[in-house]
């Protein structure tokens, strides 16, 4: 009995659930897709949509990675490490994209459940990962913490900017074919 045996059941959950989120997340916007946009709209989206899905991806791919057969923490833990140091990088990225968009004025809000809890949530995991070795058991717990807040997280956001497009982007007046 390995390390990981007892965490099946858990990352069923969490990655079906984030799977579900993901298609969930493209229906939504595949409905809102009629609405009007600007270049400034898409600088925007590339801010604050793309992010649900890379936090839904990474937890369904972290679900995936956990799930499978190993033999050892050691090959977990450098995957889990290195999509840590991934996230990191991609918290920056999305800190940038929301300062350079013009369409929307980000509040303190935006900046901690956009940029400083996903970042939080990425560190933790990278320290995870470098702790499972030595720390196996504790290392796991703060894994899946670390999983169920990017899950959070991304839930927060894509109602978040669900909410945004019903009531601030709905209510922009409606172009015709012919951009009259």
């Amino acid at each position: 009995m390995t390390a990981l045996d007892g965490w099946e059941n858990f990352y069923v959950i969490v990655g079906s659930s984030a799977g579900a989120l993901i298609g969930l997340q493209f229906v939504v916007m595949t409905l809102l897709a009629d609405m009007p946009t600007s270049q400034s709209d898409i600088q925007a989206g590339n801010a604050f949509g793309t992010s649900n899905i890379v936090h839904f991806g990474v937890v369904l791919l972290l679900s995936a990675i956990i799930s499978a057969p190993w033999d050892g923490i050691a090959g977990v833990a450098i995957l889990n490490g290195l999509i840590g140091f991934a996230g990191m990088v991609y918290a920056v990225v999305v800190a940038r994209r929301m300062r350079s968009q013009t369409t929307y004025r980000p509040i303190l809000e935006d900046w901690l459940f956009y940029v400083w809890f996903p970042l939080a949530a990425y560190t933790i995991l990278a320290v995870s990962a470098c702790a499972a070795c030595s720390h196996t058991r504790y290392a796991l717990f703060v894994l899946g913490a670390a999983v169920l807040f990017l899950l959070f997280i991304g839930i927060r956001n894509a109602w978040d900017t669900v909410m945004y497009h019903v009531f601030v982007t709905s209510k922009k007046p409606r172009q015709t074919e012919r951009g009259e």
